[in-house]
């Protein structure tokens, strides 16, 4: 059996295992988000639960895939994002580059939403194979009628990366919310008693 032989089955192996344990794999190098959400971050107050100099939080929020936030301490790395009002989050995606970062790549992903640190609940875990690029975690609970969470706070929990890397890499995050009315496609609709009162012709 030749070297090249041997290799292309070691990869199908790989790529066979990787379909039974990883929810996500791969990774799109533009960012697709679907006209009918919007980015809500910037109205939140992000932090870390640790950092390296030079790769804070701020490298998550500066539209750079270059730069990167990189934690310095022991598992799991947070990142929480609260807001000031309970707000509707339907999306989060988060640009990862297994190529360039290799075990700082985070490889477990756990999302947790509530009202603060003391009552959050795990809404979601994801399981990524060696990504690049940006991978999109849906915040849709079991049930099909739940399409988002509704929170005042939203923790990213990187529960474990790549060839057992200690410290975690993510180059980017972004937080998608349902835009508000006017919708495309959908009528307009006035929610309170006074503006409803006067919102048909006579």
């Amino acid at each position: 059996m030749s070297v090249e032989d041997q290799k292309d089955i070691e990869m199908a192996a790989e790529s066979s295992e990787g379909e039974e344990e990883a929810k996500l794999t791969g990774g799109d190098q533009l960012l697709s988000v679907d006209d009918d959400l919007r980015e809500m971050g910037k109205k939140a107050s992000w932090s870390v639960s640790s950092c390296k100099p030079g790769n804070d939080v701020s490298s998550l929020r500066d539209d750079n895939l270059e730069t990167y936030w990189q934690s310095d301490g022991a598992q799991p790395h947070l990142v929480n994002i609260q807001f000031q009002k309970k707000v509707k989050l339907q999306l989060v995606a988060i640009y990862v580059d297994f190529k360039l970062d290799e075990s700082y790549t985070p490889s477990k992903i756990s999302i947790r939403a509530g009202d603060n640190f003391h009552n959050l609940k795990e809404i979601k875990t994801v399981e990524l194979l060696k990504p690049t690029g940006w991978v999109y975690l849906s915040l849709s609970g079991s049930d099909p009628r739940e399409t988002f969470v509704n929170a005042f706070m939203l923790q990213i929990c990187v529960l474990s990366n790549h060839l057992n890397g200690r410290d975690t890499h993510i180059r980017q995050i972004k937080v998608y919310g349902p835009r508000p009315n006017p919708i495309p496609h959908q009528p307009f609709q006035f929610t309170s008693k006074e503006f409803i009162t006067y919102s048909s012709i006579r």
